[in-house]
């Protein structure tokens, strides 16, 4: 019953109490949303472990939006590994034991040719944006099934704490094909489907009845992300959708993008150009691919032609290095164009000796592979090495801030996907930076939706990257950060939209007319305000 004025709960005044009937239902105190900001995260701070630490964030979400948001727009960079990585890594794998009640669509394989009718279930009309999933690579988790709602929940969480999306634009949904998760199938608690993974022709027809029943419902600049499906999934539906579809992948598109701006600002620490660089990927999946593409489109920005780029990239899978003609095979897909013509080396160690490369890029959720050897050997390289370690969540870290600044005397570049404390070597403060994807997606979704963009080529995501290194101040590399502190995601995420939206209407993409000619007023306009007594916009065509 309290779910039908639980919008402020304790914030309403003793007139809207007496005009909506509320006496009686609420105790007589009356408590400002300030107030309650205080209550919520003293509550948070004294809860005995993160992941009631996360249930109790979710519960807030379901009865007192606002404030939800309030809170977390307020204690950002404290909250932010709750409501996503790493905490959500756990509630995903625990999704079933600890639902309690439905939030975003779910859409199974047995509802094929039933798709528009499911999505006209959903309660808002007017929907700008969804994240969707279908569970097969959950973080570096794998497989979870209909558990990996939680990561759409997250992450369009993020789109409205942090760029101030509308929350009631945006839908999380589920695609459940099945899983092969056995642990799951065996659960008599799971939520999902007990059936192996659906695949081949049913699962993308599926998929395409998906993305045509979303245009027929809410049009053709309704926003797909793609999160968390499978490599062999995740390239194929991107090329298939992304020129006539409004739509990205953020595993790819947005982890290439942050790790770019990354790579770009380590230029202001080493002195070297990207294009001087020699990168080597330990991992080959989407994550990878999607760097490296984008590192060759800044390359060749730079004056590098495409086989020049190329040249500068190596990557090592479960196989070793990727080479032409390799004796354990496996070089196929998006692969192919990074095979060198080189010896083929398995171990890590062995291939740094061969290459002596600059950069070190960790996308391969296999947690301490850059081992003291590999970090010393790269230092002993380099006066500056470039360590990324980007694999989510921390247990799947391929080393920790303080493993990297230690075994290379305080010399490396370092980031990582998940957040770490600072590092003091020999009196000097590190401020490792954290590679997080949510520096990216939330401001090009808020510059997608304003601009009603119909499809967003990949040039969108590097135009962000650029943004984003511009952001990095003096102050931040003296400390060396090579990301703006996450206390400023905010105001990031807005710069990153208006620059994105600029991109927009120069290459003709944004169908919004006129044109505004204050971006950075423009997308400021479009935020959600989650204070209690100013009104929220909805001011969204």
């Amino acid at each position: 019953m309290l779910d039908v004025y639980s919008g402020q709960d304790l914030a309403f005044t003793l007139r809207e109490r007496e005009s909506l009937g509320l006496k009686g239902l609420l105790p007589p105190a009356i408590r400002s949303q300030e107030l309650q900001v205080k209550t919520v995260i003293e509550t948070i701070r004294a809860a005995k472990d993160q992941l009631s630490k996360y249930l109790y964030l979710r519960d807030l979400q379901d009865y007192n939006e606002r404030l939800f948001y309030r809170v977390l727009c307020l204690y950002t960079e404290e909250l932010m590994p709750i409501v996503y990585t790493p905490v959500v890594g756990e509630a995903c794998i625990k999704f079933s034991h600890i639902y309690k009640r439905p939030r975003g669509l779910y859409i199974t394989v047995h509802d094929a040719g039933h798709i528009h009718s499911i999505l006209s279930n959903w309660p808002e009309k007017n929907v700008k944006a969804i994240c969707v999933t279908d569970g097969e690579r959950i973080l570096g988790l794998g497989d979870l099934g209909a558990n990996g709602m939680g990561i759409p929940i997250g992450k369009l969480s993020l789109y409205t704490a942090l760029a101030g999306v509308p929350p009631y634009l945006t839908v999380p949904i589920t695609i459940d094909v099945g899983t092969n998760n056995e642990t799951f199938l065996n659960d008599p608690y799971y939520i999902g489907l007990k059936q192996k993974r659906v695949r081949g022709p049913q699962y993308d027809d599926l998929l395409d009845e998906f993305m045509e029943a979303v245009v027929k419902k809410w049009g053709r600049s309704c926003l797909i992300q793609f999160e968390d499906f499978a490599n062999a999934n995740a390239f194929r539906l991107l090329e298939k959708y992304k020129n006539n579809f409004c739509t990205f992948n953020d595993d790819i598109q947005g982890t290439a993008s942050v790790a770019v701006a990354g790579i770009i600002c380590s230029a202001r620490l080493t002195g070297m150009k990207l294009s001087q660089n020699k990168f080597l990927f330990l991992g080959a999946g989407e994550a990878a691919i999607g760097i490296a593409d984008f590192i060759v489109m800044a390359m060749k920005e730079e004056g590098l032609s495409e086989e020049e780029a190329l040249e500068r990239i190596y990557m090592i899978d479960s196989r070793g290095l990727i080479t032409v003609d390799r004796p354990a095979g496996g070089v196929e897909g998006h692969k192919i164009r990074f095979a060198k013509a080189v010896e083929h080396c398995k171990e890590l160690e062995n291939v740094i000796d061969m290459l002596k490369p600059t950069a070190l890029i960790g996308v391969s959720a296999q947690h301490k592979s850059f081992n003291e050897t590999v970090l010393k050997k790269m230092a002993s390289y380099n006066k500056r090495p470039l360590i990324f370690a980007l694999s989510n969540p921390t247990s799947k870290a391929e080393c920790t801030a303080e493993e990297a600044y230690t075994c290379t005397e305080g010399r490396c570049v370092f980031a990582s996907g998940s957040p770490f404390d600072p590092v003091t070597i020999n009196g000097q403060t590190f401020h490792p930076g954290q590679g997080n994807n949510a520096y990216i997606f939330p401001g090009v979704a808020l510059a997608v939706m304003a601009c009603n963009v119909h499809h967003i080529p990949d040039e969108t995501f590097l135009v962000a990257a650029k943004a984003l290194a511009d952001l990095v101040s003096k102050e931040h590399i003296a400390q060396g950060r090579v990301y703006p502190p996450l206390q400023q995601i905010r105001e990031v995420c807005l710069q990153v939209a208006a620059k994105v939206a600029q991109y927009f209407f120069v290459e003709s993409l944004a169908t919004l007319r006129p044109e505004p000619e204050d971006k950075l007023l423009f997308m400021r306009g479009k935020q959600y305000n989650c204070v209690y007594d100013q009104v929220c916009n909805n001011n969204y065509v």
